[in-house]
């Protein structure tokens, strides 16, 4: 399958005009009609194609999460045309490059919105952030690739698996049952600054106020790659444990300098944090030691069918391709976008709006690759169960499960409280 490199510098001078009209497409004025087959159409669908976009990053700081994500939703669009597609009509994906560039990803979605139906990926919550008000306008349903629960609430996005406050709240929970943790211990907080570090921050003081412990905050910039400070900070307040929602730089730093200094505690991330290109720093031995990741979906190295048949597929079509998170996370998300769009094939209504509704009646999707999900309130994220896995220099992926999907203490009435 052919994917649609950025064209964003070329339009980045129009495209906030654009969007203006871009915003306006849900409802009649989509270019709606009805296929050959009697199913109502709009965007992104003709009698043939059923056309997604993806706004990624490939030249960014995340561009082997990119590229991966990319790699595994092609494979499933190819594996998907191959069975004859969805609703009779082949899936084409629409790939535009952002490359973590809030300004290109605007651009990008004003150039791509027009012409998709859905989009089963976009990387980044500042940029998601930065357009969730036009896909919600626009009823294009999209799964991010963010997990700020900021962005829960929109009929039209939805965020798969848990939010980073409920990560924080399943690692506080790990720490208190098998770190040994208990009332009156401190534990540290090093987290970005923005809404990513400060979602992850109202999980672990929640938390942390019910096991009775006490939360030292460490806020640091997405520029600051020296945790020096902030490691030598927190091991003057006598802290047991560090929690870090940060990216994988961050943690190198916080893990390996905690090591060097003889500073050995454990130290929990959620997925954003890790990435498995660090086993090959000078930091890999601290990690194995120290890090745990709370994550939505499990391990790339679990035993479970459906992700050991993802992971002999995705090889056998990228041979020197990394298999990482971003590989089942990527494929994860493609699969569940295509459930959704075969119950808005049996509904006949192909629309962005019959997407929606479709995608929103499904409350139990087990696609085999981890959590079951439930769509069915856009208010709630769809699920409040989460993995815990830790570096694996030897593990397919760089890591291996140490905890099956678990919902910690107090989690779903925490997400219904927040909702209301």
């Amino acid at each position: 399958m052919k994917r649609t490199r950025s064209r964003c510098a070329a339009v980045a001078l129009t495209a906030l005009a654009l969007l203006g009209t871009a915003c306006g497409t849900k409802g009649g004025d989509d270019g709606g009609g009805q296929g050959a087959d009697g199913v109502a159409t709009g965007p992104g669908v003709t009698d043939d194609t059923i056309t997604l976009g993806a706004l990624t990053d490939l030249t960014g700081p995340y561009a082997t999460l990119g590229e991966s994500i990319v790699n595994a939703q092609e494979l499933w669009a190819d594996q998907i045309n191959a069975d004859g597609g969805i609703c009779g009509r082949d899936i084409r994906i629409e790939v535009e490059d952002h490359g973590y560039d809030v300004q290109k990803a605007v651009a990008a979605y004003a150039q791509l919105s027009p012409d998709v139906l859905a989009m089963p990926q976009v990387i980044g919550s500042p940029v998601v952030d930065a357009l969730v008000d036009s896909i919600e306008a626009d009823g294009v349903l999209t799964f991010p690739q963010a997990w700020s629960a900021s962005l829960l609430g929109h009929d039209a996005v939805q965020v798969l698996g848990t939010t980073y406050d409920l990560d924080m709240m399943r690692a506080v929970d790990f720490l208190v049952r098998e770190q040994g943790l208990g009332e009156g211990d401190r534990i540290g907080h090093v987290y970005f600054e923005g809404e990513y570090g400060a979602n992850a921050l109202e999980g672990s003081t929640h938390a942390a106020r019910a096991a009775g412990l006490t939360v030292v905050e460490q806020k640091i910039k997405a520029t600051d790659t020296d945790l020096t400070a902030q490691v030598t900070a927190l091991r003057g307040e006598d802290v047991r444990a560090v929690l870090i929602s940060a990216g994988p730089a961050q943690t190198a730093s916080l893990v390996g300098v905690a090591a060097a200094a003889g500073f050995e505690v454990p130290v929990v991330t959620s997925a954003p944090g890790f990435a498995p290109q660090l086993l090959k720093t000078p930091a890999a031995p601290a990690l194995t030691a120290q890090l745990h990741i709370v994550t939505a979906i499990p391990s790339v190295s679990s035993d479970l069918p459906a992700v050991r048949k993802l992971v002999a597929d995705y090889t056998r079509t990228y041979p020197d391709a990394l298999v990482d998170s971003g590989v089942l996370s990527g494929y994860n998300a493609a699969v569940l976008m295509g459930e959704s769009l075969k119950a808005a094939c049996d509904a006949g209504d192909l629309t962005r709006e019959g997407l929606v509704t479709a995608h929103r009646s499904r409350d139990q999707v087990d696609v085999g690759l981890g959590s079951p999900q439930d769509f069915s309130d856009a208010a709630q994220p769809s699920s409040t169960a989460s993995y815990l896995i830790r570096p694996d220099r030897d593990a397919v992926g760089g890591t291996t499960g140490v905890e099956d999907a678990r919902t910690p203490p107090g989690a779903e009435e925490f997400s219904v409280s927040r909702g209301e």
